[in-house]
C-alpha cells in the first residue's frame, strides 16, 4: 500500500524499559542485569537515531513508591539530565528531552542545566515541565501544594527560565580575535525578577545555543494542565487511553492556543502509545495477559483509590459501575488528570467492574494502548492521526523487547513507505525536528 501525506508525524522513544514491566525480567534470558550500565541506554538511543526519530524522553520521578522498585524490573529513577550529557556524546541528531519539575528545583538551576545540555548536544535538547504530583516530603515542603498553585509557580518558573536563556544571548559572542572583544557585554543582561515565587537577579553563566531556544514539552491534560500548556508549551505528552479522548484533548489544545494569541499549529499532541506487537494477535495480548498479570484486584482496587477515590472492593468483577457511583469530583486524587479522564469514561459508557479495573488510568499512566500485529499497530496510528487525535506519539515499547524490536524493524519503515515519516534527517537540532521556526 502506497500512501502520501503533506503532514508527517512526529514520533519520540521513551528510554523508560517499559517492555520489561511485569514478571518478564524474571526468565534467564531477559538480560535485566544491563539496565545498570549507560551502554544499555546507550544502545537504545542509537537504535532510534537510525530509524531517525525526532528525540529520546526520559520521565522523573523524585519519591520512591512501590510501583517504582520492589518486584518490578526498575533500578530507580537516575537524574535523566545526566543520562542524557552521556549519550549526548554518543549520538549525532536525535533530539533530547529531559523533565525536570519547577515545583522542588530552583529556576537559575534548572535553566543552567538545560542550556548546558543544548550546548553539549549542538542544539538538541528540550524541557519537559512537570509540576511533580508527589514528594514534598523530599524538600522538607510537605504536604503538596494544590495543582492549582503548582502551576501558577510552573508558569512563573518557565518565564524565568526563559528571561535567563535570553539573558545571556549567542548573539552577544562576538569572539573578535582583532579587536580583542569576545563578549559583547553590552548585550549579556541582569533580568531583575521579582515575583510571587521566585526572585532572581541573573544573567545565566551559560550563553545561548546558536540552535535557538529549548523547545518546551509538557504532560498535563487537567483543565489548569491545559491552560498552562496551550499558553508555553511545543508539544504535550498527552494522556489519551481512547480515539475520542485524542480527539477532543487536541482540539481542545489547539483552540486554548488561539485564545492565548498562537497558531493551534504551534503546538503538537504527542501521547504516550503503549504498544504491544506479536507476529500474531494471540501472542500480542500473551504479551499484554502477562504484563498485568501480577496486578492482582486488590492491587488494582488500590490503584483506582488513589486514582479517583473509587472503592469497588465490595463488587463482582461484572457489576456496573455507574455515574452516581463516582466520588466528590472535588476530592483529592493523585492526578486530576487521570480522574477526569476515569470519571468520563464512567458517565458514558457504564462499564463493569473488570472493565474499569482494566483501564490505562488504573493499570498504568492513562497512555494509548495498541495490541497486535505490527499491521494492527500500524493501521491503529494511521486511524488516530487521520482522525486529528494526533501529532504523533512517544513509543512505549511493552510486552518484550521483541516488541520493541518489531516496532523498529518492521513497523518503523511501513511508516516511512507510507509517506508518513521521513527516511532520513533533514535538520540538527530538535527544533529542525519539529519543525520549530528558530527564535
Amino acid at each position: 500500500m502506497q500512501m502520501t501525506a503533506q503532514r508527517q508525524l512526529c514520533i519520540g522513544f521513551s528510554l523508560s524499559t517499559t517492555w520489561m514491566k511485569g514478571q518478564g525480567w524474571r526468565e534467564p534470558d531477559s538480560d535485566v542485569e544491563k539496565m545498570a550500565t549507560i551502554d544499555f541506554y546507550i544502545g537504545l538511543a542509537k537504535l532510534a537515531e537510525k530509524a531517525k526519530l525526532d528525540f529520546l524522553f526520559r520521565a522523573d520521578y523524585l519519591y520512591v513508591s512501590p510501583q517504582m522498585i520492589g518486584k518490578v524490573a526498575s533500578f530507580g529513577s537516575p537524574d535523566p539530565t545526566l543520562m542524557f550529557a552521556a549519550i549526548a556524546r554518543e549520538t549525532k541528531r536525535i533530539g533530547l528531552v529531559t523533565t525536570v519539575s519547577t515545583t522542588f528545583n530552583p529556576p537559575y538551576v534548572v535553566a543552567r542545566q538545560l542550556q548546558s545540555l543544548h550546548w553539549l548536544s549542538n542544539g538538541r535538547t528540550g524541557w519537559n515541565i512537570v509540576t511533580s504530583i508527589e514528594g514534598a516530603e523530599n524538600f522538607g515542603d510537605s504536604p503538596m501544594p494544590s495543582p492549582q498553585e503548582r502551576y501558577a509557580k510552573a508558569r512563573e518558573f518557565t518565564e524565568v527560565v526563559r528571561k535567563l536563556w535570553m539573558s545571556f544571548p549567542h548573539e552577544s559572542l562576538r569572539v573578535d580575535r582583532e579587536s580583542g572583544v569576545f563578549v559583547d557585554m553590552k548585550q549579556v543582561k541582569a533580568i531583575d525578577h521579582s515575583g510571587e515565587f521566585f526572585s532572581v537577579k541573573g544573567p545565566l553563566t551559560v550563553p545561548g545555543h546558536q540552535a535557538g531556544s529549548i523547545p518546551l514539552f509538557q504532560a498535563g491534560a487537567s483543565d489548569t494542565g491545559r491552560n498552562f500548556a496551550s499558553s508555553q508549551a511545543d508539544a504535550i505528552f498527552a494522556a489519551m487511553p481512547d480515539l475520542e479522548s485524542g480527539v477532543k484533548l487536541r482540539k481542545d489544545l489547539r483552540r486554548r492556543a488561539q485564545e492565548q494569541g498562537r497558531s493551534g499549529d504551534d503546538i503538537r499532541v504527542l501521547p504516550g502509545l503503549y504498544f504491544f506487537l506479536g507476529n500474531t494477535r494471540e501472542e500480542a495480548y500473551e504479551l499484554y495477559k502477562a504484563t498485568h498479570a501480577h496486578m492482582s484486584f486488590e492491587y488494582r482496587n488500590a490503584a483506582l483509590i488513589t486514582v479517583l477515590g473509587l472503592d469497588l472492593s465490595g463488587f463482582a468483577s461484572e457489576d456496573r459501575v455507574t455515574a452516581d457511583m463516582l466520588p466528590d469530583p472535588n476530592l483529592p486524587v493523585r492526578s486530576r488528570t487521570h480522574a477526569e479522564l476515569l470519571r468520563h469514561f464512567i458517565a458514558k459508557n457504564e462499564p463493569t467492574v473488570e472493565e474499569v479495573l482494566c483501564r490505562p488510568e488504573v493499570l498504568g499512566s492513562a497512555h494509548w494502548v495498541s495490541i497486535g500485529t505490527v499491521a494492527d499497530v500500524l493501521a491503529d496510528i494511521i486511524k488516530h492521526f487521520e482522525a486529528g487525535a494526533i501529532d504523533g506519539f512517544i513509543a512505549l515499547p511493552g510486552g518484550s523487547e521483541g516488541s520493541m524490536l518489531l516496532f523498529f524493524e518492521q513497523l518503523m519503515p511501513q511508516l516511512v513507505e507510507l509517506g508518513l515519516f521521513r527516511s532520513e534527517y533533514t535538520g540538527t537540532t530538535l527544533r529542525e525536528h519539529l519543525g520549530i521556526h528558530k527564535n
